[in-house]
Formats: C-alpha cells, structure tokens, sequence
C-alpha cells in the first residue's frame, strides 16, 4: 500500500496504484458488498412487513439504519485510511427510551437508513456488477488454458463467445487477459473510491455532529472537573471537622493529664503521648492544606497566592495589585496548586536568588507568571511535576508555557479560560 496514499483515488492519483495494495482493497471492498447488501435488503422487507401486520412495529424500521451504517463504516477502513467515527451522540439519560428518543431525533438516523435501503437495492448489484466485469473478465482469460487442460471434451467456449480447441490459442486468451487485468483494475479503484466517497458523505459525522459532539465532550469534562473539586471540598470538610477536632481534644486531654500527674515514669510517658498528637495534628493541618487550602476560600485566589509567596523558600515580589475575581473553584484550585508546584521547583532545582510572581484577570482568561534568576533547563521529562501540572491545566482548556533556556532565567505562564462577564458574576 502507496505509504501516503489515504483512498484509491489519491494513489490513483500519484502513479503507484498498481505497484500498492489498493487494487486489492478497492476488489475485496466491491466484492465485500455482496455479503452486506442481501442481508440489509432481507430486513428491511421483513421490518416492512412485519410493520404492515403491526403497525407499531413500523417504529423500528426507522432503526434499521443503525446496524447497517455501523457494519459499513467499519468495512469502510478497507478503502479509507481515515477513520470515520459514529456520528451518533451518546443519551444524558440512561434507558432504552431515552436512547430511541435520541435516535429518531438524529439525521444521522435517517442518512443511514437512506444508505441502508441504497445499499440493498442498488448498490449491492453495482459492486457485483463491476467486479465481474472489471476483475472477474480479466481473471477469465488469464485462465483459459487451466480451462483447456481440465476441458474433458478437449476444448473451451471462452465468454460463451470464442471456442478454443489449442494451447496456443488459449496462451492468446491468456495474453490478452495479463493486458487488460492492469486496465481495468484502474477503473475498479475509482469506482472503490467514489463508493466509499459516497458512504462516508452518508455515514460519517458531519461538521455541526462534530462540534456538537465536542461540546458535549467539553461540557462532561466541565462536569467531571467540578465533581472532583467538590469532593475534594467534601474530604476537607470532613477532616478539618471530624478527624481534625477529635485529635484537638485527644492533645488537650493528655495535656491535662499531663498536668496532674505526678512527676515520674506516668508523666513522662504523658508528655511524649501530648507531643506525638501535636505532631500528627501538625500534619492533619498539612493534608487538610494540601487537599483544599482554607485561605483559598476565605480570601480568593489573590490572597492565597500572597500566602504562597510568603511561605516559599525563595523570596517572592509579588504583583498582584489588581485584586482577582472570585473564579469557578476548579480554576482557583488549578491556578493555586500550579503556583505552589511552580514555587516549590524554583525552590528545589533551579539555584534561584529570588522569583517573581503576576497575577491577572483579563475579563476572559486567569493569566499567571512565575519567574526565577536561576540556572535555567527546565524540562518536564525530568520529572519535576510539570507534566502533571500540564495535565491538570489542559483538563480546564488551560495551556501552561515554560521558557526556561540554560542559564535562565525561568518563565512559566498559566493561561486558564474563564470569562468573568460582569462584577456581579466575579462574587464569591
């Protein structure tokens, strides 16, 4: 097969066809139609009858497209480099009816049936028609002297036209089949590609399929994203409120036990108890930080960025003069722990003497600069966290940037989505 060529009409095109695979295809694509195309004209009769006898039984033959126009798509990659997905989109609800409401509410649904009906009619007897004639003729003649030897009466009517009786005469038949197989097998490619031209205008999606079918994606994702925030929120919640005030009262409690026991082996072993429940609430508080920072939501993603700046080991001028709306919490909590990944790399890899840090909102998108004065050759492959931090930015449609050549200095730049089209929508 032509390593560029994508259909028979594009190796057509470029001269290698008969030196590719495509004549073959194209063959086994054509002939392919006849074990199809019967089938499909037998259950759109049955579905027609079976609809004239019970009339709500007419409903399916609405349907009957679908397993047709899925069997010729995957048939389809014979002669098409180019997948061609299903153009049917997925039901927000579960359940058979939601799916046939769905269904019938589709064009797709009734381009596959009007292929559907094409194909059992017509195009079935077409494909059969060309391969018999394009192919099998060629092959025919190649064969006449196979023919003559296995002939018991000692000749052969080739075509039911021309009667051989020698060798020399079927070695003619022969020759003229070599020369005519190369012709024709180039009107067989080119008929193979207007076949599955024709296929995919009908079965594959559309350009509105497609963009529907990309927002729908866009929108899940949109879902999905805010469902782990959420429950991100919900696990906070239950630690600083559960696990959180239990070990608070656990360190009180043996503080005071602490007090009142006497000097001794009791009181020693009640001081070390206190100082190891001061050191897994130490830690509590951490995770708690980690999973949900608290100053993210009492104070926006403008303040938590000054409490990173504040606590990171390198020192940080910070611009953020122009306070920051209140954000959707997927892109405040994407932003905030881009900013601590990016800060804590300046702080491990990078030899910096001091970064820098901008923050702003341009009405559209969060825009977020870290920069740094050090050695310089950030790279992701070295497993520094970028690329999950990449990962946790394209999830919001978000595009992270590094510039970072050896020497330095370092940029990263956020870029998140998020039209804020009023002060009154920015509210927390």
């Amino acid at each position: 097969m032509d390593d560029h060529a994508r259909t028979p009409w594009q190796a057509l095109a470029r001269g290698r066809y008969l030196r590719s695979a495509w004549p073959w295809r194209a063959a086994g694509y054509l002939a392919g139609s006849t074990l199809t195309g019967p089938p499909i004209l037998l259950g759109l009769v049955l579905l027609a009858v079976a609809g004239i006898i019970a009339f709500p039984l007419l409903a399916l033959l609405g349907l009957a497209g679908l397993p047709a126009g899925a069997v010729e798509r995957r048939r389809l990659r014979l002669v098409d480099a180019d997948p061609a997905p299903t153009p049917h989109r997925s039901p927000a609800e579960p359940g058979l009816l939601a799916w046939a409401r769905l269904r019938y509410r589709e064009q797709a649904t009734w381009r596959e049936l009007g292929y559907a009906v094409l194909h059992g009619s017509v195009l079935w007897w077409v494909d059969l028609a060309a391969v018999a004639a394009l192919l099998g003729l060629p092959l025919l003649l190649l064969t006449t002297p196979l023919q003559l030897a296995l002939a018991a009466d000692g000749e052969v009517k080739v075509l039911k036209l021309w009667l051989v009786t020698s060798q020399p005469e079927a070695l003619a038949f022969a020759a003229a089949g070599a020369v005519l197989l190369p012709v024709l097998l180039h009107p067989l490619g080119a008929l193979a590609g207007a076949r599955a031209a024709l296929a995919r205008a009908l079965l594959a999606p559309r350009e509105h399929e497609l963009r529907a079918r990309l927002t729908e994606v866009t929108r899940s994702r949109a879902r999905l994203v805010a469902a782990f925030e959420a429950e991100r929120r919900r696990i906070e919640r239950d630690l600083h409120d559960g696990a959180q005030q239990r070990l608070v009262a656990l360190a009180m409690t043996l503080g005071l036990a602490r007090l009142d026991a006497p000097p001794g082996p009791l009181a020693d072993r009640l001081a070390t108890a206190h100082a190891e429940a001061g050191l897994v609430l130490a830690e509590l508080r951490e995770l708690i930080h980690g999973i949900h920072p608290q100053v993210l939501t009492d104070y926006g993603l403008t303040g938590a960025l000054a409490d990173i700046a504040e606590r990171s080991a390198v020192p940080v001028a910070t611009d953020l003069s122009a306070a920051l709306p209140r954000l959707p919490e997927s892109v405040e909590a994407a932003a905030y722990f881009g900013v601590c990944e990016a800060l804590a790399n300046i702080g491990r890899h990078s030899g910096a003497d001091r970064a820098a840090l901008t923050a702003r909102h341009t009405g559209e998108a969060l825009l977020i600069d870290v920069s740094d004065d050090g050695r310089g050759g950030a790279d992701p492959a070295t497993g520094s966290g970028l690329t999950g931090l990449a990962d946790r930015i394209a999830v919001l449609d978000g595009t992270l940037t590094i510039t970072s050549p050896p020497g330095g200095p370092t940029v990263l730049s956020l870029e998140i989505p998020c039209p804020v089209s009023s002060p009154e929508n920015s509210a927390p």
